[in-house]
């Protein structure tokens, strides 16, 4: 499975690596990606994601 979160569909970020001689080389930043069970109201079980931590958040913050 591709490092994607299956809810906010976040994915990787190309950026550079910069040395102390300020010599750049290209850096991957990947997503915080955690598997997380989810109970699903509507299929009444649960579901098991890879989702980012930010949609994790948000998931506690609708619940609450």
């Amino acid at each position: 499975m591709a490092k994607v979160c299956q809810i906010t569909k976040k994915k990787a970020n190309n950026g550079y690596s910069i040395s102390h001689s300020h010599v750049r080389t290209k850096k991957i930043q990947n997503v915080n990606l955690q598997t997380k069970r989810i109970w699903s109201s509507i299929k009444k079980r649960w579901i098991k994601l890879k989702i980012s931590t930010k949609a994790i958040k948000s998931l506690h913050r609708i619940r609450v």
